[in-house]
């Protein structure tokens, strides 16, 4: 479960996801993969620039179910297996860390979006919450359908 963002601004929720690691990070590595899962139920998107390594650039379009169309701007913080970080350069502001460790096979994800403005966090939490579940749902499912 998502948290309520804490006084500083931050959302964090962890996954327990029945895939090894190494699995996990190539879902957030491959463009094709990533543009298949990322953003909440109903949302596509369409990626312009996707250069997966430290200060790359990632510049996309998500794509709503209501048919609005949502421009993103971020860069690669860093890319290592075990930490993703990603700096989202429109509104909202907010950098995104994603931890991944082993678990006897599995892989134990952190997911901690640190909003730049902790008012806007706690006003679009309604928001965050659930997008945030659905996102994590729709990487387990990219990643099942993975599977042989």
């Amino acid at each position: 479960m998502t948290t309520q963002p804490s006084a500083d601004g931050v959302c964090a929720t962890s996954r327990l996801l029945p895939f090894p690691l190494a699995q996990v990070f190539a879902a957030f590595a491959d463009a094709h993969c990533l543009a298949t899962w990322w953003g909440p139920d109903g949302f596509s998107n369409t990626f312009e620039k996707f250069e997966f390594k430290p200060q790359g650039r990632w510049t996309f379009v998500m794509h709503g179910p209501d048919g609005a169309h949502y421009p993103n701007e971020s860069v690669f913080l860093e890319t290592a297996p075990e930490r993703i970080v990603i700096r989202h350069d429109c509104q909202p502001f907010f950098t995104l860390t994603v931890t991944l460790a082993d678990s006897g096979g599995q892989t134990l994800l952190h997911w901690r979006q640190a909003f730049d403005d902790p008012k806007l966090a706690a006003g679009i939490w309604h928001i965050i919450q659930p997008a945030n579940e659905q996102n994590l749902n729709r990487l387990h499912q990219a990643l099942a359908s993975l599977q042989p």
